[in-house]
């Protein structure tokens, strides 16, 4: 890699409001006897030098998780770019790599293949993606993005920007194509989390 995982912090995002799974705070709700959020934690842990949590509720609980826990600074619910802009206003390190709370089998050589490509293009960010067609699937919450880019997050929320996908545009993006699409199932439903637990 190459980039140290000391000069990443990774960002776990359960600061939504999870209205596909009834409200439920989804980043607590178990899977083999533990938080999905804690699953997620602990694949990503060793691929980065430090770790956060981006949560609006239940901020007690995920303390619990022993990682520092950030809210939203944007109000109202304002999405996955929200957490995101969160965490780089608390990201000690030059680079932040976020993942959703609800996807705990994302590959371990993630942050690794993310790096390669991100200083390979002298990109700004790189983001996950999976398919074999001409267009692969991008999953834009599997992000590690350069912290410089706080000013320009900003900005874009603040204009009234919201879609993860819509500000990568504005941005050098290098892409990483993954063969295992089912390393990036996440469980948006409860129908998504009895899938994920049959498995």
């Amino acid at each position: 890699m190459s980039l140290s995982k000391e000069q990443i912090t990774g960002l776990v995002l359960a600061g939504g409001l999870s209205t596909r799974m009834g409200g439920v705070d989804k980043g607590l709700q178990h899977l083999d006897s533990m938080p999905m959020a804690l699953h997620v934690l602990n694949r990503l842990k060793p691929q980065v030098g430090a770790v956060m949590i981006n949560a609006n509720r239940q901020v007690d609980e995920y303390k619990r998780f022993g990682a520092p826990v950030c809210g939203d600074i944007i109000e109202g619910y304002a999405g996955p770019l929200a957490g995101i802009h969160a965490g780089l206003t608390q990201c000690r390190t030059e680079y932040l790599i976020s993942v959703p709370c609800d996807a705990p089998l994302l590959p371990t050589d993630l942050v690794q293949r993310l790096a390669t490509s991100l200083t390979a293009h002298a990109a700004d960010a790189a983001v996950a993606a999976t398919g074999n067609g001409a267009q692969p699937q991008r999953h834009p919450v599997f992000l590690l993005i350069r912290i410089s880019l706080l000013d320009n997050l900003t900005s874009y929320l603040n204009d009234g920007g919201r879609k993860v996908d819509g500000w990568l545009q504005s941005l050098q993006c290098s892409e990483v194509v993954f063969d295992d699409e089912h390393a990036f199932a996440n469980a948006n439903t409860r129908e998504d989390l009895n899938a994920l637990i049959r498995r």
